[in-house]
């Protein structure tokens, strides 16, 4: 699950920078493709073009478990045809004091178990299903008599990956994925809007065993104020390595620009580690940092993926 930032708008020149600095990142990864695809791998690809959702991938040819999670970045890998798979938050909190104009807001969130329910449709796309299961929100203005508290179900977001190269190898690997968000939630937890986007994700490894993931992501979310919609423009790069053994780590810095009047740019930096308990089975933790003042303070996280 990668629903972990919490947006708030107050000015954008700073965003524009924000946009610039990533989305340059993302265009000069992108540049090396041409190059990096020019046959690295010794050792042939199998031919799992006939596998189906009806016709599994055989165990023998499953490719190494890839996930969407921890890091914010999605991956460009599916899942294989006739598979599935689950990717949770075991637990998410988000605690956040807002003071931007004159505020005094101080929020504590809970996150039980959201999942990201994946079932793989061919050898190039996956179908997710993202449910929030459970929220508990408290949220504390200063003044007396201002403390509300909301619970229950979120929104549910349906996302389609397809894969146009780099999914069983090569040194690069890149996707798409649109998605859209149905108002499901309770509580008034969400916006009561039905919402979407669509996300290019690019995977690159690097010499001396280190992979690099960055994506450009395009939101069409509800204006805050009116009936009108914006888009939102999030830019991401993340960089992972083993430690040691099955235990392996990231960084990931994290850019939210928004062309809704008066929004201001959010930025995260933030980092974690996996470990693959079988191949099959991952956890992992990592907290989120907000970098500016329109993110949340931090955002700690428990999370476990398996496939099937």
């Amino acid at each position: 699950m990668k629903n972990r930032t919490v947006k708030k708008r107050v000015g954008l020149w700073i965003g524009r920078y924000g946009l610039l600095a990533a989305g340059g990142a993302w265009l000069i990864a992108n540049s090396t493709i041409a190059s990096a695809e020019t046959g690295t791998n010794s050792v042939p690809e199998a031919d799992k073009s006939h596998y189906t959702l009806f016709n599994p991938v055989p165990s023998a040819l499953l490719r190494e478990m890839n996930t969407d999670r921890p890091d914010v970045t999605e991956s460009p890998y599916t899942v294989d045809a006739g598979h599935y798979q689950i990717e949770m938050d075991l637990v998410n909190f988000t605690y956040d004091h807002n003071t931007a104009d004159g505020a005094d807001t101080t929020t504590h969130a809970w996150s039980i178990a959201p999942m990201n329910l994946k079932v793989g449709l061919c050898n190039q796309a996956d179908l997710q299903l993202v449910l929030g299961t459970f929220n508990y929100i408290s949220t504390d203005n200063a003044g007396p008599g201002s403390h509300t508290i909301q619970r229950g179900f979120g929104d549910i977001i349906t996302r389609l990956k397809i894969n146009f190269w780099g999914n069983d190898g090569g040194t690069t690997a890149f996707g798409v994925m649109p998605f859209a968000k149905f108002p499901t939630s309770q509580d008034q937890i969400g916006n009561n809007s039905v919402e979407g986007g669509i996300i290019f994700p690019l995977a690159i490894k690097l010499p001396g065993g280190w992979d690099m993931g960055t994506m450009a992501e395009f939101d069409f979310n509800r204006n805050g104020t009116d009936s009108n919609y914006h888009t939102e423009i999030v830019n991401s790069v993340t960089f992972d390595h083993d430690i040691v053994g099955k235990l392996a780590g990231y960084i990931e810095f994290v850019s939210i620009a928004s062309t809704e009047a008066n929004a201001d740019w959010t930025g995260l930096a933030d980092g974690g580690v996996t470990y693959a308990v079988t191949e099959n089975i991952q956890l992992d933790a990592g907290c989120n940092f907000g970098v500016t003042a329109s993110a949340p303070n931090y955002q700690p996280f428990v999370g476990l993926s398996v496939r099937f």
